[in-house]
């Protein structure tokens, strides 16, 4: 299993990468499966780890993204002959790889390729089995193995019965994910908007949002992880995600439901995949929708927005997506055609 390098495997607070590359990890591992993890050394994991990284890039400046990067790509696949299958969470570098190996590999896009890196998808889309995590993140030129949602343990996100009144903003400081207009939606609603995520895009942070936070009616407490992060998820009426971009899968939206908050979305990307529209959330198109729906959040059932995720979006379902991938590609039943 390689990992990306950004951040820790599992990751402390952000990192949904490495999240779903540990949470696969540990749940093959738990079924018997002789699983090495390609991650960095502070990493922790039930498999044998294999590093060579000794710190996240995100977390440590001394850390060069793109030499580290190749050394830890080159490190797993120089070992490529040790293993059945080699299952690439590391994006597009390891496909450089993949023709001097006679070793499978099985990848997960993460995200709907852009233009920059389609080129190189593209090319080697005949030498790697790809996995797309929601239909809708599919790219039309490109040929997939198969489409495997990504899971969690539902078992570690305490259900909240009573979610409180305060609206919730978890993601990115970021346009995509569009905190600017939770701040306008929560305003307009009159409810207290409580932000979490990591910085991404000062310049879009100091212009659009700063200004909003007075610790009163918006609050941003940065990224949170562990028991923090948990109360965040649950503790609250309703999870605004408006985002501004085509979102390929949501892990913060399936995690918000599955402490029992429902979600409100924008109509983008796989969000009408992620969210049974009406019961365990609402997919809006416009501010005003977003408001209405705010008022009509306490109608949703929040025990049903828990039994959605574990129906649909537990770690045993992408578990066995997988294990059923690598048999078929270990059995020739699915086939890369320049093999």
């Amino acid at each position: 299993m390689l990992a990306p390098i950004a951040w820790r495997t599992p990751p402390r607070a952000y990192g949904p990468w490495e999240l779903v590359t540990s949470l696969l990890t540990e749940a093959l591992v738990a079924r018997g499966h002789q699983v090495t993890l390609f991650a960095t050394e502070d990493s922790r994991t039930a498999a044998t780890l294999d590093a060579v990284v000794p710190a996240p890039y995100s977390e440590d400046p001394e850390i060069d993204a793109k030499v580290w990067e190749m050394r830890h790509v080159a490190h797993a696949m120089e070992r490529a002959g040790d293993f059945d299958i080699i299952h690439n969470q590391a994006d597009f570098v390891p496909l450089g790889f993949t023709r001097l190996t006679r070793t499978p590999m099985v990848m997960t896009l993460h995200a709907r390729p852009s233009d920059r890196i389609l080129p190189m998808l593209a090319e080697y889309q005949h030498d790697a089995h790809y996995v797309a995590i929601s239909d809708t993140d599919r790219h039309p030129d490109l040929r997939y193995a198969a489409t495997i949602p990504h899971g969690i343990d539902v078992s570690s996100f305490p259900f909240v019965a009573d979610g409180g009144e305060d609206l919730l903003f978890f993601g990115r400081m970021h346009p995509d994910k569009g905190p600017a207009d939770a701040i306008r939606a929560a305003r307009h609603a009159g409810r207290r908007l409580r932000m979490y995520g990591v910085m991404q895009d000062q310049g879009y942070f100091d212009r659009e949002v700063a200004a909003h936070i007075d610790g009163d009616a918006v609050i941003y407490d940065g990224a949170i992880g562990g028991q923090a992060r948990l109360e965040a998820l649950g503790n609250a009426r309703a999870m605004l995600h408006l985002i501004g971009f085509d979102e390929p899968f949501g892990l913060s939206v399936v995690e918000a439901m599955a402490c029992g908050t429902p979600v409100l979305a924008c109509r983008r990307g796989s969000m009408e995949l992620r969210s049974d529209h009406g019961r365990t959330g609402v997919v809006v198109d416009t501010l005003d929708e977003a408001v209405d729906a705010v008022g009509r959040a306490h109608l949703i059932d929040r025990a049903a927005c828990r039994a959605h995720v574990a129906e649909r979006f537990s770690v045993d379902a992408m578990a066995d997506g997988y294990v059923d991938l690598y048999r078929a590609v270990l059995n020739r039943s699915v086939t890369a055609p320049g093999r």
